[in-house]
């Protein structure tokens, strides 16, 4: 994650197109490789070319899947900024 990232507070951003949500999942995607989460780096193979409906379903699996893991803090309030964004997917 960069540090942009790992230092946003709780105000997340609610604007995100889908441009700024596909590259907040690839930083995802590489931050759960880095600490060894495969299941979240398998939801978001590929991220770049998923439909809207692709994207939301795995996000919240993903979200669903790591946010009762407190030592993926970071990854968690990535994902749950996403999560809030994908209203704005067209």
């Amino acid at each position: 994650m960069t540090k942009e990232f790992e230092n946003e507070t709780l105000r997340f951003p609610t604007n995100l197109d889908r441009a700024a949500i596909v590259e907040r999942l690839i930083q995802v995607r590489t931050a759960a490789a880095e600490a060894g989460l495969g299941d979240i780096v398998a939801r978001l193979e590929r991220v770049e070319s998923f439909t809207s409906a692709e994207l939301g379903a795995n996000v919240i699996g993903a979200l669903t899947s790591i946010q009762e893991k407190p030592e993926f803090a970071t990854i968690t309030m990535q994902l749950g900024m996403v999560a809030m964004n994908l209203k704005n997917l067209k």
